[in-house]
């Protein structure tokens, strides 16, 4: 084991694959805000909550430790340029992207795998993020095969195929 190097543990994480999300919410002017994230799990069945674990250095921290609702947008295969948006694009991200509005006015990424409209059930400070627990109010799964994140690199699973690809987009 290794002592403590923040980019040798940031890598060491990042060897863990894991699914890609955008996480969205409206600032209190009704500004559309969001991100994206890999840290996203499901929590519970009865009552349905999911988590995300929002940075602290984001732009838009505050507005998620302070909204009411929120929704998660599983990306499907196909949807890595909006991932980068949303990871790296500093100006109007929803301009760029296709959207529409759950029942609360939150956007929900048009094509993703998976969407979760959902109503803050906890926020709980973790180190340099927050563990954003959320209680799922409504959902649809498209079926569409998901995009996921490991070792640097975008992969999916190919429809009808055990094979993987991957992507040469990095974020």
């Amino acid at each position: 084991m290794s002592e403590i190097n923040t980019r040798a543990l940031r890598d060491a994480f990042g060897s863990f694959m894991t699914g890609v999300t955008v996480v969205t919410t409206r600032a209190h002017d009704g500004t559309p805000v969001g991100f994206t994230a890999n840290s996203f799990a499901s929590v519970s069945l009865d009552p349905p909550l999911l988590l995300v674990c929002p940075g602290k250095f984001l732009s838009c921290f505050e507005m998620f430790q302070n909204a009411e609702h929120f929704a998660v947008s599983v990306l499907a295969a196909g949807q890595e340029d909006i991932s980068t948006t949303f990871a790296s694009f500093k100006g109007d991200r929803f301009a760029r992207v296709a959207h529409d509005p759950d029942l609360h006015g939150v956007p929900l990424i048009r094509g993703a795998a998976a969407l979760f409209s959902c109503r803050k059930w906890q926020a709980v400070p973790a180190g340099d993020h927050s563990v954003l627990l959320g209680r799922v109010i409504a959902f649809d799964h498209t079926g569409y095969p998901g995009l996921g994140y490991g070792s640097g690199q975008y992969f999916s699973m190919k429809p009808d195929s055990p094979e993987f690809y991957t992507s040469e987009r990095r974020l």
